[in-house]
């Protein structure tokens, strides 16, 4: 089979990381969880006392961040130097870090240009904000993937109280409601459906059922190209 191609892009909080694991998995593509890298940024500029409202030092920084991507038994783990990072950077301040750096040109530049090197030599799937309009402009096929804000919210919440942390659904919705601002109105390549992107809306669906939307989705894209 060809090599191909997915961007699945989307609010915070709709599902993406999850649905296009699965899609990964079931495609035999190679998942990469690209906000995680910016995640680990901001959780690395936070941890260097850096103030997330100095672009200027944010760009200043972001060459020395000792970010790196591996794949260990098919799962993605993202590391600040020799540390493991992967479940630091799930925390809930981290998300709005990772939304800070990413306004800031100069991180976008770099962690942009990883990705792509990585998509052009294996069949991917990629989610995040900007995959289907900046990174993989020409992928196979573009998902956007969104639900309302109460109920990626709700979602939130019942994700971390199964990590045994216990967050206000109030607050979650005000952050959720926050990041879709920043990311939204971000100059630098701000959330926006992609023109060619096929919209899938999971707010009434299940899990299962959004994967299985996805999944027949990428499969006639990819048997089509």
């Amino acid at each position: 089979m060809a090599l191909f191609s997915i961007a699945i892009d989307g609010p915070s909080g709709a599902g993406k990381s999850t649905i296009a694991k699965s899609v990964a998995e079931q495609l035999g593509g190679m998942y990469l969880d690209t906000g995680a890298m910016y995640r680990a940024v901001g959780l690395y500029m936070k941890r260097s006392g850096i103030s997330l409202e100095d672009a200027a030092a944010i760009a200043a920084h972001v060459d020395e961040t000792p970010l790196s991507v591996r794949h260990i038994d098919g799962v993605q783990h993202v590391f600040l130097g020799d540390e493991d990072v992967s479940e630091a950077i799930r925390q809930p301040d981290i998300s709005l870090a990772a939304s800070a750096v990413a306004t800031v040109p100069a991180v976008r530049a770099r962690l942009v240009a990883l990705q792509r090197e990585i998509g052009r030599t294996i069949s991917i799937v990629m989610d995040g904000r900007d995959i289907g309009t900046y990174v993989l402009p020409n992928a196979t096929v573009k998902i956007f993937l969104t639900a309302s804000a109460e109920t990626r919210a709700r979602r939130r919440v019942k994700q971390l109280a199964e990590k045994h942390i216990v967050e206000d659904y109030e607050k979650v919705l005000r952050e959720i409601e926050q990041r879709d601002y920043q990311d939204t109105h971000r100059a630098a390549t701000p959330l926006v459906q992609a023109a060619d992107a096929v919209l899938v809306d999971t707010s009434e669906r299940t899990l299962e059922q959004s994967i299985d939307d996805v999944l027949e989705i990428c499969r006639r894209a990819i048997a089509a190209q």
